[in-house]
């Protein structure tokens, strides 16, 4: 029997040490100055200082650019497996107030579980549908420790279903382990879409293969400040996917509402979201277009206009792009706006900053040469909470004309 390889340890830059005492969980390759040995994805690092102190302990991942995702900085600790229930019933504590964690109760059974390194669990997140949890990795690290963590999942919610979720960069690694995206880790899942409720509304989630984990619950707040604005008014949702702000305008008693989307297949799925909700009686249109494309003829017959576009910034390189993209999406969406009506626009492009993409709305408004006024600015949902600024992707604003 061949001996136990030695503990990975790292050594990094005085930089990277600096960022890792400061909480940021990223450690990348560049950074690593040394190791006693090669690693595998998934084998805990252990990073020493300068002066030869603990200083952090993570997840190696050799074939990522983030070479370790620190799990724990400070003085040593064992990672047993009652250190990651503590740290799994940490993540749900920062939830029970907002919506009874894991249990029947209250109007909203569609959140975020975990959110990765903001919730302690780097390159992992875990969000419910009704009683699915869709599990998604984002490393090759988390393959060796899959059954712990559905362990976790097991004690705490154990009549519930799960999903797994593969991010594309490791679909490759994960199929020579037997594991593919949208495969049912546990229980049976008999139909595609998963029906759950986010704030008294019923919404289908596509778990398997649906964006993200099956739904944008991310947005959920700024669809509710949507709701109280329709009253009364003609919404146009654009890029709006499955329809949910169009289901919280209908409810806040919106005059008329229009989902415009380029994809059939999400239009299609914003029909069937009203049709869960009958009680909704604004009437519903939908337009297949390209946003882009066809917004600037739209003309002035709206009174809210809601712009929700994918991530216009993927990599850095494409950020002063996306930053004109914005500016040119906002000053369409104001020509489509009546006298006195609202655009909320959004972003959920991390390499675009808050305050770049306030100003490329607000530089469309001032452009105009008409009167307007911001009414608020909008970041993560609660169940979304991010703890350092690479996490820090999504932002809104909400402007009214005078």
């Amino acid at each position: 029997m061949s001996a136990p390889l030695p503990r990975l340890r790292l050594r990094v830059t005085r930089t990277a040490e600096l960022h890792v005492r400061g909480g940021h969980p990223w450690v990348y390759e560049s950074s690593v100055r040394e190791q006693n040995r090669p690693g595998e994805a998934g084998e805990f690092g252990v990073i020493y200082d300068h002066r030869d102190r603990f200083l952090a302990i993570g997840l190696y991942d050799p074939d990522s650019p983030l070479r370790l995702r620190v799990l724990h900085m400070g003085a040593p600790v064992h990672l047993t497996p009652a250190w990651w229930e503590a740290r799994l019933n940490e993540a749900l504590a920062r939830r029970t107030p907002l919506f009874g964690v894991l249990t029947a109760s209250g109007d909203t059974d569609g959140y975020r579980v975990v959110n990765g390194e903001s919730d302690g669990f780097p390159g992992l997140v875990v969000d419910r549908y009704a009683d699915v949890l869709v599990l998604k990795l984002y490393t090759a690290a988390w393959f060796p420790h899959l059954d712990l963590v559905l362990g976790l999942l097991s004690h705490r919610a154990p009549d519930f279903r799960v999903v797994l979720r593969l991010s594309r960069n490791i679909a490759a690694r994960a199929a020579g382990l037997g594991l593919s995206d949208g495969q049912v880790l546990r229980g049976e899942l008999t139909q595609e879409r998963v029906v759950f409720r986010e704030s008294g509304l019923r919404f289908e989630a596509e778990v398997r293969q649906g964006q993200k984990t099956g739904f944008f619950l991310d947005q959920r707040e700024n669809r509710r400040r949507v709701e109280g604005l329709s009253a009364g008014r003609r919404v146009l949702n654009a890029f709006s996917f499955s329809g949910g702000f169009s289901l919280y305008a209908a409810r806040g008693g919106a005059a008329a509402v229009t989902s415009l989307d380029l994809s059939a297949h999400a239009l299609a799925s914003a029909e069937r979201n009203f049709s869960l909700n009958p009680a909704l009686k604004a009437p519903h249109t939908t337009v297949q277009a390209d946003v882009f494309k066809w917004l600037p003829s739209a003309g002035p017959n709206y009174d809210l206009v809601i712009l929700d576009p994918p991530s216009l910034a993927r990599r850095e390189a494409e950020r002063e792009g996306a930053i004109r993209a914005y500016g040119k999406l906002a000053g369409d969406g104001l020509r489509a706006l009546a006298p006195g009506g609202i655009l909320m626009s959004a972003s959920c492009s991390a390499h675009v900053s808050a305050e770049e993409f306030e100003e490329a709305v607000m530089g469309a408004m001032r452009r105009s040469g008409r009167r307007w006024r911001k009414l608020l600015s909008s970041r993560h949902a609660p169940d979304h909470h991010a703890s350092f600024a690479e996490a820090e992707y999504l932002k809104a604003i909400f402007l009214q004309l005078d």
